[in-house]
C-alpha cells in the first residue's frame, strides 16, 4: 500500500509562491561547475513552460524528480550531479566528439513541490524518482536513492543501443561529490611522476613512494583488524537491466545504528518508512494487550540482533489510531515488513529465532532481484529448495521489470526470486519466449503458463500462481504453513523421527521419489485428457464438414477445451516431526510416534484419513507403499475405507455444515421444502380437529331435538284423536 498526498498544503503554498523557472535571471546566473578540469554548465531545470519542448529536443533525457527539503533528495543530490558531470565531460571511444551531441543524451531535474502536476503526470509518488525518457516516453524508472553505478547502467544501455561499440568495456565511476574521474586521476598522477623523474626530483618521488607504502600498510592493517573484529556486511547492487549483471561493492548504509526499536508516530512513519526505500520491520501493539507484553522481550532482543542491518520499529495503536486504521491493523500484536511504501504482513511464530530468520531473509530479498548465470544458479540450487527464475532478454521493457520488483516482499520466508539472461539457462529450460517465469523445486521446473504481456505483468495473477507452487516438494509441516499445506488437498504426511539421521534421510528420499513419480503421472494423465478433448473436437469438425452443415461446423470450432482442474483434488507431500508433535499425532490419528516412522494420507476437508494399505499393514515411508495406497484413495469413491479424525456425532454436524457450504441453494431449497411440508401437516391436523369438534356438536344437537319431536308428534296425535 502506498501512502501519498502527505504534503498537500506545503506543495500548494510553494506552487502559489511562483517558484523560479529556467528562464529567469536567477537560473541564467547559476554558477558553472568543473569536472576533470572541464567546465560543466548548470543542469537543465524543467518547468511547465519548457517541459514538452525539452522532451522532444533530444532522444534521451534523464530527469530527477525531487523536493528541495526532502532529506533523501538532499542525500541523492551529489550522486546525480556527479553522474551528470561525468557523462557531460566524457567522450566516445575512438572519437573526438562531445557526449551530448554525439549520443543526443541530456540530463535534467524537476522540482515536484513547485510543479506538482508535472510529477503527477509522470506517476511520481515518492521522492527522489529518476526517469530515463526515450523519445518522450519513460524507458526506465528508479525510485528512491540509487547508487551512481545503478544509474550508470541504465545510461550505458541507452548509449549502446543508439551507438554500438562506442562505449568502454569497463567503467571506473567517481564517488558522489568527486570532481575528477578515477581514470583521469590516475593519468594525472602518472604525468606528475613522469615530470618529477624528468626534473630529477628524486626526493619528491621517494616521498610519494613512502606515502604509497604507508597507505598500503594502513589499509592492510585495517583489513586485518576488521577481519579479527566483527565483519561488516557488504552489499552488492545490480548495475543495469539489459546487460549481464555487473556487481560493485558499496559502503553500506547504517540502519538501526543503536540496536533499538524506534517508536513511530504518524508523522515519523510517513517520513522514515513510507517515503523512503529503507526496509522496516514494525510491530503494532496496544499497552494493555497481554500477548504484546509477552512478545516485548523478544522484540527488543531482535532490535539488538539487527543492529546496523535492519530498521526495527513499533507503533502504539492506542495513541496512533489513525495510522493503525490506515494500515488495517486487525488485531494485536500485528507485525508488518515495509519497503518503499509497500508492505507484507508477518504470519509466522513470535519466538526470537523465528523473528531473526524472517529478518535475515527480508534483508536479502528486499535488496532487489539479483541476476544469476548458469554457474551461480547451480550453486543457489544447492542452498535453496524453491527458486523462482525470471527469464528476460534485450527487448524486455521497464514495465516488466517494475512488475517483477513487486514480488520479493511477498516471497520473504517462502522462496528465492532471481532473474537471468544466460543462454545456458535458456537451453536448460527450453525457453524460447521472453519474459518467462518458472519455479524450480528440487531441480524440477514448473512453468507459469500465461505468456501474454498483460498476464505477465498482472501482479495478482502471478502471486496467486506463486502461492500455489512456493512450497518445496516435501515441506515440513509447521503451524505457520499448516493451512497452506492441508486445506483443499489430500496430504501424504510422513511422521518421522528427526533424531535418527540415517532413517530420516532415507525416509525423506523415499517421499521425494514418490512425490516426483506421482507428479509425473498426473502430468501424463493431464496431457492424455487434453488430447482426448482435442480429438473429440476434431471429430465434430470433420463430421460437420462431411455433412456440409455450416452451423454445426461453427459450433464445433467454437468448442473450448476446458482444462480447469479445480474439481480435482490435488495430492501433496509433507512431513512432521513425530517427537515434537507427538501429542497432536496421537490424539488426532491415534498413532504413537515411538512405534517408528509412519505415513498418513489425510483429507482435511472431509475430516478423514488412511493409515493402512490394502493388505491392512501400516503405510511406511516407502515409495511403493505410498503410491500403492495413494492410487486407491484418490479415486471417487475411495477403494479403502477411511478413518475419522472427529467423533460420529461431530461428523454428522460437520457434514451438514459442509453441505450448506458446498450447496447453499439446494440446502435452502430442502429446508424450505421441509418447512412447507411441516406447515401443511400442522395446518391439516388443526383442520381435522376443528371438523371433528363440529361433527360432535352437530350430533349432540340432533339427539336433544328428538324427544321434542316425539313429544310434539304424540301431542299432535292426541289432538287428532280428540
Amino acid at each position: 500500500m502506498r501512502l501519498r498526498n502527505l504534503f498537500l498544503f506545503g506543495a500548494a503554498a510553494l506552487a502559489i509562491a511562483s517558484p523560479p523557472s529556467a528562464d529567469t535571471e536567477e537560473d541564467i546566473t547559476r554558477e558553472n561547475t568543473y569536472f576533470n578540469g572541464k567546465k560543466v554548465p548548470p543542469i537543465l531545470e524543467l518547468t511547465p513552460a519548457n517541459y514538452k519542448e525539452e522532451l522532444k529536443k533530444s532522444k534521451f533525457l534523464m530527469v530527477k524528480h525531487f523536493s528541495p527539503w526532502c532529506g533523501h533528495c538532499q542525500e541523492f543530490l551529489p550522486t546525480f550531479q556527479t553522474l551528470y558531470e561525468y557523462y557531460y565531460t566524457s567522450k566516445p571511444v575512438g572519437k573526438d566528439a562531445d557526449f551530448t551531441g554525439f549520443y543526443d543524451f541530456r540530463f535534467a531535474e524537476l522540482n515536484c513541490v513547485a510543479y506538482a502536476d508535472l510529477c503527477t503526470e509522470n506517476k511520481v509518488a515518492a521522492w527522489p524518482t529518476t526517469i530515463l525518457f526515450e523519445d518522450g516516453e519513460p524507458l526506465v524508472t528508479f525510485r528512491g536513492v540509487k547508487h551512481i553505478s545503478v544509474l550508470s547502467g541504465a545510461v550505458e544501455d541507452a548509449l549502446e543501443k543508439v551507438k554500438p561499440n562506442t562505449r568502454p568495456k569497463t567503467l571506473e565511476l567517481p564517488e558522489p561529490g568527486d570532481k575528477t574521474s578515477p581514470d583521469a586521476k590516475a593519468e594525472t598522477e602518472k604525468t606528475e611522476k613522469a615530470d618529477a623523474r624528468e626534473k630529477g626530483s628524486e626526493k619528491e618521488l621517494v616521498k610519494e613512494t613512502e606515502k604509497e607504502k604507508e597507505t598500503e600498510t594502513s589499509t592492510a592493517a585495517s583489513a586485518d583488524a576488521s577481519t579479527e573484529g566483527e565483519a561488516t556486511p557488504k552489499k552488492t547492487y545490480t548495475v543495469n537491466y539489459n546487460t549481464p549483471s555487473q556487481k560493485v561493492t558499496l559502503k553500506p548504509s547504517n540502519p538501526n545504528p543503536k540496536g533499538l526499536s524506534v517508536p513511530l508516530t504518524w508523522e515519523l512513519f510517513q517520513s522514515m518508512v513510507t517515503l523512503t526505500q529503507e526496509p522496516w520491520f514494525v510491530k503494532f501493539y496496544a499497552p494493555w494487550c497481554h500477548h504484546c507484553q509477552a512478545m516485548a522481550p523478544n522484540w527488543e532482543q531482535l532490535a539488538k540482533e539487527m543492529k546496523g542491518r535492519l530498521n526495527i520499529g513499533e507503533v502504539n495503536c492506542d495513541r496512533d489510531t489513525r495510522l493503525c486504521k490506515e494500515l488495517r491493523v486487525r488485531g494485536y500484536p500485528s507485525i508488518m515488513f515495509f519497503k518503499g511504501g509497500e508492505k507484507v504482513e508477518y504470519e509466522g511464530l513470535r519466538g526470537l529465532g523465528d523473528f531473526v530468520q524472517y529478518a535475515e531473509k527480508a534483508i536479502d530479498l528486499s535488496s532487489g532481484v539479483p541476476d544469476v548465470d548458469f554457474d551461480s544458479f547451480k550453486a543457489l540450487e544447492e542452498k535453496e529448495e524453491v527458486i523462482f527464475l525470471y527469464f528476460y532478454d534485450h527487448a524486455t521493457t521497464s514495465e516488466d521489470f517494475l512488475s517483477l520488483e513487486r514480488y520479493p516482499l511477498s516471497l520473504i520466508g517462502k522462496a528465492k526470486l532471481v532473474k537471468t539472461r544466460d543462454p545456458k539457462l535458456y537451453d536448460r529450460y527450453k525457453i524460447t519466449t521472453w519474459p518467462r517465469l518458472i519455479v524450480s523445486r528440487e531441480g524440477r521446473p514448473t512453468y507459469y503458463t500465461p505468456l501474454a504481456p498483460r498476464e505477465m505483468r498482472d501482479t495478482r495473477m502471478v502471486l496467486n500462481w506463486m502461492k500455489s507452487v512456493w512450497l518445496p516438494l516435501v515441506p515440513e509441516l509447521t503451524p505457520s504453513n499448516a493451512r497452506d499445506i492441508m486445506d483443499g488437498k489430500i496430504v501424504v504426511l510422513g511422521v518421522l523421527n528427526r533424531e535418527n539421521e540415517d532413517s530420516f534421510r532415507g525416509a525423506i528420499r523415499e517421499m521425494k521419489s514418490a512425490a516426483n513419480e506421482w507428479m509425473d503421472k498426473q502430468i501424463q494423465l493431464f496431457q492424455i485428457h487434453r488430447q482426448d478433448l482435442r480429438d473429440a473436437k476434431q471429430l465434430r469438425i470433420e463430421e460437420a464438414e462431411d455433412r456440409g452443415d455450416q452451423r454445426a461446423l461453427r459450433n464445433a470450432k467454437n468448442i473450448r477445451i476446458n482444462m480447469d482442474r479445480s474439481d480435482m483434488k490435488e495430492a501433496t507431500f509433507a512431513w512432521v516431526d513425530g517427537n515434537f508433535w507427538q501429542r497432536w499425532i496421537r490424539t488426532t490419528y491415534g498413532i504413537d510416534a515411538k512405534d517408528g516412522d509412519r505415513v498418513i494420507i489425510n483429507d482435511e476437508d472431509k475430516r478423514r484419513y488412511w493409515d493402512q494399505t490394502s493388505t491392512g499393514n501400516p503405510i511406511v515411508p516407502s515409495r511403493t507403499s505410498i503410491l500403492e495406497t495413494l492410487n486407491k484413495v484418490t479415486v471417487n469413491p475411495p477403494k479403502l475405507k477411511p478413518k475419522l479424525t472427529i467423533g460420529v456425532i461431530e461428523k454428522m454436524f460437520f457434514d451438514i455444515k459442509m453441505t450448506f457450504k458446498e450447496h447453499p441453494y439446494l440446502s435452502m431449497g430442502c429446508i424450505l421444502g421441509i418447512a412447507f411440508g411441516l406447515f401443511q401437516w400442522l395446518m391439516g391436523r388443526t383442520t381435522r380437529r376443528a371438523r371433528s369438534h363440529f361433527k360432535l356438536e352437530e350430533g349432540v344437537g340432533m339427539k336433544e331435538s328428538k324427544p321434542s319431536t316425539l313429544f310434539g308428534g304424540s301431542s299432535n296425535t292426541a289432538t287428532k284423536a280428540d
